[in-house]
């Protein structure tokens, strides 16, 4: 299996470099070019079509959004997770309607990032919940005039759904699934994304009332 080709693009030379030197620890993950600026990242992403670039909100010249709504025009394959030291809902708002996979702030830890990286390439969205917990919650199919549609729940994200139908908390999950609480939680983001809900409970009778889960598997709710 290849290692995941991955971009970075920001406008400090400490981080950015700081964050190449990091990928050289990982056995599956190979930085394949540094962008200092917007213009260069979608010159080098068209060139090298990463599997992901790493783009930072804040940018000279073509700004890390128009850079992020430029690669996803022409490539929309690639998988771009935005950084940013700031959590502005603005920001948060403007890359998701971009075509963001992730959004993280800047001070995250670095297996969260390492890990992050990892989910993006597989095709999960993972989005820092202090940055953007609200505005995902609110941004729906309903926008482009569509009903939110519960077949684009990624099988993990159907795994979720159904322990969080048996009144699993967080905690519990993770354990059961052996990933992180950190996980869990961008899971039940992507989940009340894609259903149009804001609660547990409501994804829970949209998943019982659209089939997604039998009334045996809800039956067995439980406060943990």
């Amino acid at each position: 299996m290849g290692k995941i080709r991955v971009l970075i693009a920001d406008n400090h030379p400490v981080f950015r470099e700081g964050l190449a030197r990091l990928f050289q620890e990982e056995e599956d993950l190979k930085c394949i070019a540094i962008a200092k600026d917007g213009d260069e990242a979608i010159k080098l992403a068209q060139e090298l079509k990463p599997d992901v670039a790493i783009i930072d909100v804040n940018m000279p010249n073509t700004s890390g959004i128009d850079a992020l709504k430029q690669i996803k025009k022409t490539h929309p394959e690639i998988g771009i997770l935005m950084l940013s030291a700031y959590t502005y809902s603005h920001y948060v708002n403007s890359a998701i309607q971009a075509g963001a996979d992730g959004y993280l702030v800047k001070n995250i830890p670095r297996h969260k990032l390492i890990e992050a990286i990892r989910m993006i390439n597989d095709g999960q969205g993972v989005f820092n919940l202090e940055a953007s917990g609200d505005v995902l919650r609110k941004l729906t199919a309903e926008e482009n005039g569509q009903i939110a549609n519960a077949s684009v729940l990624y099988k993990r994200e159907l795994e979720v759904l159904k322990l969080v139908a048996k009144g699993m908390t967080n905690k519990h999950i993770a354990g059961e699934l052996n990933i992180s609480d950190n996980t869990v939680g961008t899971h039940l983001v992507n989940i009340f994304r894609k259903l149009g809900v804001e609660s547990r409970t409501e994804a829970t009778l949209y998943a019982l009332r659209e089939g997604l889960i039998t009334t045996d598997e809800a039956s067995g709710r439980r406060e943990t």
